[in-house]
């Protein structure tokens, strides 16, 4: 039987959280650099890119506020969720907390990937 302890779910939460809040003040000062980018920008191809990345950062900041907001919901109901016998969080609370942590990996992957790419441009700039 798979049991989890109410106190190890939310530090994870908490975790995830802040994460989120780290990754949205990079997207944020890279948006801002991006800013500094589009003023230089004269070919039409650095002026694409320029667009792609604005929507890329957009589209990714909202993808960690909605992230962040399901994980402090669950942090929220799990309270809730405990076995009185047991002390121990039910199946679905389990459940549902693996399914935010494999969201929280794969928009954790993302958005590594898009500051990469996003470096790569930057340095075919300079």
């Amino acid at each position: 039987m798979v049991t989890a302890d109410l106190s190890q779910l939310s530090a994870e939460c908490s975790t995830w959280r802040a994460q989120m809040r780290r990754y949205r003040d990079e997207i944020t000062n890279l948006k801002n650099q991006l800013r500094q980018i589009a003023l230089k920008a004269t070919r039409r191809e650095q002026l694409q890119d320029v667009e792609h990345y604005e929507n890329q950062f957009h589209i990714q900041l909202i993808n960690i506020h909605d992230l962040k907001q399901s994980i402090k919901q669950h942090d929220l109901r799990s309270s809730g969720a405990v076995i009185p016998e047991t002390g121990r969080v039910n199946y679905t609370l389990l459940a549902e907390h693996e399914q935010l942590h494999a969201e929280y990996l794969r928009l954790q992957s993302l958005l590594d990937d898009l500051k990469a790419r996003f470096n790569q441009f930057m340095a075919r700039l300079n």
